[in-house]
């Protein structure tokens, strides 16, 4: 007979069959389980389909000790989550009482009326235990089947990432598992292969018994420091600092730290403000920057000069430069970051401008053509890089390359990192 695995996923929704959700649920599950040394052993996906979803169900219940369905919990028809529970397990669905009290507390919160609609969310199978749910409508639950414990979550991944700290407490009690000491580096600018590459130059002075992980992403590479044991925590330190002397100035934080907050720490402890003047990215720089707690401390004001005429009235650029050069030129960015400066009275600034795409390119400023420059009034300068790929991907990187240059230079770091070599426009 083959032994259970301890945990499996049940994946649900017509969305992402058709691949208009992308899943990334799942990765949050195990992630959450993995610093547990709990190991997620089977996944399933499948439509809003109920005998589908019941087959898959008892099939899963007999493979695993717990079974996660993600999904499938809400006010419409095609939320069927706890009518399938019901089915596959024989408990009838009855209206559970604190699902009614939470329900209540959540439209009164936001000062709805609790419709029949809402209401649906409190029928659950009997027997059923609830997960509460912090931000949501709708509870989770969970119930014995088949010798499994099923455990049901939304598949709103922000109501799912509030949840899963009781439910991994819930599914260690099951089948036990440890603590993984994991420290995570958030780094930008820099590869996998290149960083294992200088580990693997170093492993004579690299801790035994600490592995290196990756977790790829865009625009930044988080890096896993994994222990097994408390006692090697030290060891996991020192495979920390010799990745600080290695490729420190990309390692920008730790955790879910982004650019912004590097730079935003940058800034704070230099007593230093910000300002942006940004054509090509449309104002994500600024919003990164204001996106994080505390931004108020070092961001004033920013200014969005898509048009001409907007880099002229709003920056000061004069008509004859941007007649001359063309938006997409050194003198312009030097123009705008002058213009943003001064206007914002701030201490340090970015300015963009380029051609994003997918048309609007020539011969001599192609397609991902980006005149950024940065810095202070009395210490600043320009580069002109050309980033490949989607619109949506120029402006990620460019916006990712500002606050890092950014960063850079109010660090005192080196000021021209290598991997712009990878951007640096060289003409055909």
């Amino acid at each position: 007979m083959t032994q259970r695995s301890d945990v499996a996923l049940l994946l649900t929704g017509n969305e992402l069959m058709s691949g208009d959700t992308v899943d990334s649920n799942s990765s949050r599950i195990a992630l959450a389980l993995g610093e547990r040394k709990i190991a997620v052993g089977k996944k399933i996906t499948v439509g809003d389909d109920p005998s589908l979803l019941g087959q898959s169900l008892r099939d899963l219940c007999c493979d695993a000790r717990v079974v996660i369905i993600n999904g499938g919990l809400g006010p419409t028809e095609d939320d069927l989550t706890a009518d399938v529970v019901s089915d596959v397990s024989g408990a009838a669905l009855v209206t559970h009482p604190k699902a009614v009290a939470h329900l209540e507390d959540w439209c009164a919160r936001r000062g709805l009326d609790l419709n029949a609609s809402n209401l649906k969310q409190a029928l659950l199978p009997e027997g059923a235990e609830l997960v509460a749910n912090p931000i949501g409508s709708a509870v989770g639950f969970t119930l014995e089947v088949g010798g499994a414990l099923v455990i049901t979550t939304p598949g709103v991944p922000s109501e799912l990432t509030a949840m899963l700290p009781e439910i991994c407490e819930r599914i260690a009690a099951r089948v036990g598992g440890g603590t993984a000491y994991i420290r995570r580096l958030q780094t930008f600018g820099i590869g996998e292969s290149t960083i294992q590459e200088l580990v693997n130059e170093h492993s004579a002075t690299w801790p035994d018994g600490v592995t290196l992980g990756f977790r790829s992403g865009l625009p930044q590479l988080e890096l896993k420091l994994h222990v097994d044991d408390k006692a090697m925590i030290p060891d996991r330190d020192k495979a920390e600092a010799l990745l600080q002397e290695l490729i420190g100035d990309h390692i920008i934080g730790h955790d879910d730290d982004q650019l912004a907050m590097a730079l935003q720490r940058a800034l704070i402890e230099s007593q230093m403000t910000v300002t942006t003047a940004e054509s090509c990215t449309g104002g994500l720089i600024a919003s990164l920057i204001t996106r994080e707690a505390g931004s108020s401390q070092v961001f004033g004001s920013g200014f969005i000069t898509y048009a001409n005429t907007g880099k002229n009235r709003i920056l000061g650029v004069p008509k004859a430069t941007l007649v001359k050069h063309g938006a997409v030129s050194e003198p312009v960015v030097l123009a705008m970051l002058e213009g943003a400066l001064a206007k914002s009275q701030s201490d340090i600034g970015i300015a963009v401008s380029g051609i994003a795409g997918p048309g609007g390119g020539s011969d001599d400023k192609p397609v991902g053509t980006v005149w950024v420059a940065w810095g202070t009034d009395k210490n600043h300068r320009a580069i002109r890089l050309q980033v490949p790929g989607s619109r949506e991907r120029f402006q990620v990187l460019v916006a990712a390359i500002g606050l890092d240059l950014m960063r850079r230079q109010v660090r005192r770091l080196p000021p021209i990192p290598h991997y712009i070599e990878r951007f640096v426009y060289r003409p055909a």
